[in-house]
Parts: C-alpha cells; sequence; structure tokens
C-alpha cells in the first residue's frame, strides 16, 4: 500500500510540473504573439507538441482583411518549399519499392532533358547538388509567365536548356527546378498525376484531411487568404499560377495535419526507417565536404542543440516546421503575410519552449567593431554586397538584395548572423588589417573588403 501511495504521489507530482511548465510556455507564446499581431493584420497559427503530444495551438491576427475574419487554428495555408518533404518521400517510396534508384540519372526518366556532359542523378535533385539553374531565379522574356498556366513538361522545357552552374556533387544551390523534376518523375514512374500520387500515397494514409492541391480552381475549406506589405500598409498578394509550384511548393495544409505528418514519418506509417533516416542525413559533396541538407530537410545544429528544419515562402505566405529529436519537440508556424518575420519568431518560439537560447554572442569593444565596418564584395560574384556597419553598439550586415541582420560573435572574428541558424563566419585579419569575410553555408563563400 506504501509503494502505491509513492507512485501515486510521484505521478501527481510529476503532472503537477508538467502542467505548471506548459502553462508557463503558454502565457509566454501568447504574450510573444499578442505583441507581434494586430487583429486587423494578417496573422499566423501554430502548433507545439511534446513527445507526440499537443501542447499549444492557437492562431493570431486576420484571416481576411477585408471581411474582418479573425484567424483560427485550424486554418490551411499555402506551406511553400515545406511540399518539398512530401515530394522526397514520395521518391524514397518508390525507391522502397525498386522503381527508383538514387543513383539513377534524371535522362532514365527524362530521356530529353540535356544531360549537358554531366550524368544528374535523383539523389543530386533532392540535395540541391545538380547545377540545374532554379526557374525561379530566371529572368524570362515573356510578360506577366507568373500568371500562365503550365504543364509540368512545358515548365521543365523553359529551363532544361540553360548551362549547369557546376558539375553535379560539387557544390549546393537552393533549386526549386530540381523538386519539379521529381514531382515529373513520379508522375512517370507511378503513371498518376503528382498530385494525385500524393494524395493517394502520404496523405490518405496518414488521414491528412486538411491537405490540398491548389489545382482546377477549386474551393478548399477553412483557406486564408495570403498578403504582401506595401510600406505601412497591406495589399492582396500577387496573383501566381498554382501549376508554377507543383512538387517544389505546391501544396497546402493546417499546422495540425503537418504534425501528424511528422508524426507518421516517425512511426515508419509509410516509409521505411533506413530510408528516413537517409533522408535526415546531411549529403556530402564529392570532395568530402557536409552539407547542412538532407532530402527535403535541413538539418542543423547550433550550440549543443539538433534540429531538422524546413521553411517556405512564396506569394502571400511564409511557414516552418522545425523538430527538435533529443527534446522531441515539434513546431509548425504558418503565416498569411510573405513578409512575416517568420525566422525571428521561428527562433523565438523555439527557445521559449526549449527554455533555452539557441544563438547567443559575445560582446566585443566598439574598437573591435569599428575594425570590421566597411563593404564587402563577394569573389565570385562582385556585384553582390554586404554591408557592415555599426547600430546602437551592435554590429549589423546588411546583404544585398536581402534584410540586415545583427552579428553575434562567438569569439573576436567568429560569428553568425542572428536567426540564420546554419551560417558560420569569420572575418580575417592579415598583418593586423582586415581583408575578408568567410562565410559557410552549404559551401564556404569569400566576401572581399573593398570598402
Amino acid at each position: 500500500m506504501y509503494k502505491l501511495y509513492l507512485c501515486i504521489f510521484l505521478f501527481l507530482l510529476f503532472a503537477t510540473g508538467a502542467y505548471s511548465q506548459n502553462t508557463q510556455i503558454e502565457k509566454q507564446l501568447d504574450e510573444l504573439f499578442a505583441r507581434q499581431f494586430k487583429a486587423s493584420a494578417p496573422g499566423c497559427a501554430v502548433l507545439v507538441a511534446q513527445k507526440g503530444v499537443v501542447i499549444y495551438k492557437k492562431a493570431f491576427g486576420s484571416a481576411q482583411l477585408e471581411l474582418n475574419v479573425p484567424m483560427q487554428p485550424d486554418m490551411v495555408f499555402k506551406i511553400a518549399s515545406i511540399t518539398k518533404q512530401f515530394t522526397a518521400v514520395a521518391i524514397l517510396q518508390l525507391v522502397e519499392q525498386g522503381k527508383i534508384g538514387l543513383q539513377d540519372s534524371l535522362q532514365k526518366y527524362i530521356p530529353d532533358f540535356p544531360s549537358k556532359g554531366h550524368t544528374i542523378t535523383i539523389e543530386h535533385l533532392l540535395t540541391h547538388t545538380s547545377g540545374i539553374r532554379d526557374y525561379m531565379q530566371i529572368d524570362y522574356r515573356g510578360t506577366n509567365m507568373e500568371r500562365w498556366d503550365y504543364t509540368p513538361k512545358q515548365l521543365i522545357d523553359s529551363f532544361k536548356h540553360y548551362a549547369l552552374a557546376f558539375e553535379p556533387g560539387t557544390k549546393y544551390s537552393y533549386s526549386n527546378s530540381g523538386y519539379y523534376l521529381l514531382g515529373y518523375i513520379i508522375e512517370k514512374v507511378s503513371g498518376k498525376p503528382y498530385q494525385l500520387y500524393i494524395q493517394d500515397n502520404l496523405l490518405k494514409p496518414l488521414g491528412l484531411n486538411h491537405s490540398f492541391f491548389d489545382t482546377d480552381g477549386k474551393i478548399i475549406p477553412n483557406r486564408v487568404n495570403g498578403y504582401r506589405q506595401a510600406g505601412a500598409a497591406y495589399v492582396n498578394a500577387d496573383f501566381w499560377s498554382p501549376s508554377l509550384a507543383y512538387a517544389a511548393g505546391g501544396l497546402l495544409a493546417n499546422t495540425e495535419d503537418l504534425f501528424h505528418w511528422f508524426r507518421g514519418l516517425l512511426t515508419y506509417k509509410i516509409l521505411k526507417k533506413e530510408l528516413l533516416e537517409k533522408a535526415f542525413t546531411p549529403f556530402t559533396l564529392k570532395d568530402g565536404s557536409p552539407l547542412t541538407y538532407g532530402y527535403g530537410w535541413y538539418i542543423l545544429q547550433t550550440g549543443n542543440i539538433k534540429f531538422i528544419e524546413h521553411s517556405g515562402k512564396m506569394n502571400g505566405f511564409t511557414s516552418n516546421a522545425v523538430y527538435f529529436p533529443e527534446q522531441d519537440v515539434y513546431i509548425a508556424i504558418l503565416f498569411n503575410c510573405e513578409d512575416a518575420a517568420k525566422d525571428a519568431l521561428s527562433r523565438e518560439v523555439s527557445e521559449i519552449v526549449l527554455g533555452q537560447a539557441l544563438q547567443t554572442g559575445t560582446k566585443q569593444s566598439d574598437k573591435t567593431l569599428d575594425t570590421y565596418v566597411g563593404t564587402y564584395n563577394l569573389t565570385t560574384s562582385p556585384n553582390r554586397s554586404i554591408e557592415v556597419f555599426k547600430e546602437n553598439n551592435r554590429l549589423m550586415a546588411k546583404v544585398s538584395g536581402q534584410q540586415t541582420f545583427e552579428v553575434l560573435f562567438q569569439s573576436g572574428t567568429k560569428f553568425q548572423l542572428k536567426n540564420i541558424k546554419d551560417l558560420a563566419g569569420e572575418f580575417i585579419v592579415e598583418n593586423g588589417v582586415v581583408t575578408k569575410m568567410l562565410m559557410s553555408q552549404n559551401g564556404q563563400f569569400e566576401w572581399k573588403k573593398t570598402k
């Protein structure tokens, strides 16, 4: 009887502690999102799960500004490039069935795609190491081509003749083209349209009833509107044909479905353990350099915290989903504004739930910071620059064509950029003078100090 009372006491003590912790997490997250989102502005839906149990699921802001519709937790968003993990798993299912080999050439399935003198493998497409130009970064000559509807073959034909940026397997360069091609390969091998294959083999088996493809002008229940910022105001997102996104970013879902998707993977309901582990393993380049990308996911570590992550961004929407395996914590945040502070909020939510900082920095003297101030140009593309300057006793880096980041020092010369968790940088000092920056992010890049 004494042992029974002791067990009950310990259980109640543990349950009370867990409840108290979750209540504190809820309070901090409520305060964070309430500060960030007004009821009259675009917002987000967020879900946090720990050890397979949802501990936080809420929504903030507006789902539809014109009609003043409040955001609800189960609403459906475009998840953009998070779609890539669904495409990668579909390919791995076909690998498991012996219908595709990871080292098979692209031309085995799309014979008229030019090889350009190199073997481009399925694995190269999965890991963004094919060297194929990203069709989203090509300056096409047509007017409003983003509004046109394409068949997969038509869009592939639009980029297949561009030269490779590098020999396959030697470098990393994020390319939507690779995943677009993978979608078409799924069609060729399975005999089904890509969207139907995903529905029959991934969505239905896992009971993902709130995940859809935006095709044929269909009505999607609980779909939110997408927006972008125009100065201090918000405007409706630009229209893009859904055919552009396809296997690289065409899926819509809510946070609950994303959670069940990932739990389904971790319990090996639709893919064997060894292939899932391969997807979660950083790819290695020909020279032995490891990437931080596997198949459809980034595999990252900051300090002693490991995590698996992918985000997405497209017209009107941005998204992030991250899993911390050692803590068994899953976080999904979906935004209906393409300019939302996704990276900062994802980091802050993670820090609240984990109870520790993901990124920290050491303070440097003003004299030291002054030596780093200046303009740095990328040696392989001199028109790209980073402007380093001081602001409120902090060092900031404005990247051309992107936003401004705070520099977080790990030592006197080594640093990270705030909210960019997979980047490591170092200022190089030669003969007492700062001459360049080296940045490692799926490859090493040299930025020479020019001013």
